[in-house]
């Protein structure tokens, strides 16, 4: 219940801010959809049987949800932790570090599932949906969601100053990003780079959404789902017991 508390208060704060929200988290996606998709896609044939567009479109669904937990789950966790000092006060009533975690995390999600959606709107208006598979994509994007909000949480748990949050963005995201199958095949990378791409939550994400997208609905989509559900699972005690030695030792 105490965690649910800490989201509401979390929307409050967010119903004041949110223009600029989409603005940050809906506007960088569109713009790489835009100049990838129109600029560069005039130039790529056809990738799988589908235009380039049609490729990457999808893609930027998952990387807006993305951008939206790492950013909430990092600098604005960072800020209500060492500027605000909001999880100090609401330690001083009977809110614990676990319901401040999962809270934070909840939210990130839940930014996460809207961002998303936001940009598959965009994306179907667009005319590069095909199948009515892709109504789920805005439930799948609950486990990608919670998976970076995890991530971001587990850094943000060990961080002391908000400028070393860069780090984590260009040297997790950033690969992340560039590698997880958004603007080329997975299958043009290396052997020994696809294997690794299994441990980005991202290749995972991408291909869950180009496929519902496209309808092509195989048991691949279960078994990246299924990677991305036990990244969360295993992750998630994480940084609740590194948010426990912050805030109580």
């Amino acid at each position: 219940m105490n965690t649910f508390r800490v989201v509401k208060r979390h929307l409050k704060v967010f119903a004041r801010t949110w223009q600029h929200n989409v603005m940050f988290n809906v506007l960088e996606p569109l713009l790489y959809l835009f100049a990838m998709g129109f600029g560069l896609g005039a130039f790529v044939q056809s990738i799988d049987g589908m235009s380039y567009m049609q490729f990457i479109a999808p893609g930027m669904v998952a990387l807006s949800a993305m951008y939206s937990s790492t950013f909430e789950c990092t600098y604005g966790t960072f800020v209500r932790l060492h500027y605000q000092k909001t999880f100090h006060a609401m330690l001083a009533g009977p809110v614990t570090v676990r319901d401040i975690v999962l809270g934070e995390i909840l939210f990130g999600l839940i930014k996460s599932v809207l961002f998303g959606t936001v940009i598959l709107i965009v994306v179907a208006a667009l005319g590069q949906i095909h199948s009515v598979t892709a109504l789920a994509i805005p439930f799948f994007l609950l486990l990608p969601g919670a998976v970076f909000a995890i991530l971001a949480m587990c850094y943000t748990g060990v961080t002391s100053n908000i400028e070393y949050i860069n780090y984590y963005i260009t040297l997790a995201i950033m690969p992340f990003f560039l590698f997880g199958g958004l603007y080329f095949p997975v299958s043009a990378l290396p052997d020994w780079a696809q294997t690794i791409n299994w441990l980005n939550p991202l290749y995972h994400s991408v291909e869950v959404c180009r496929a519902l997208a496209l309808g092509q609905v195989t048991a691949s989509i279960w078994v990246h789902s299924g990677i991305l559900a036990a990244m969360g699972a295993l992750l998630l005690p994480l940084p609740i017991r590194l948010m426990e030695k912050r805030l109580i030792s």
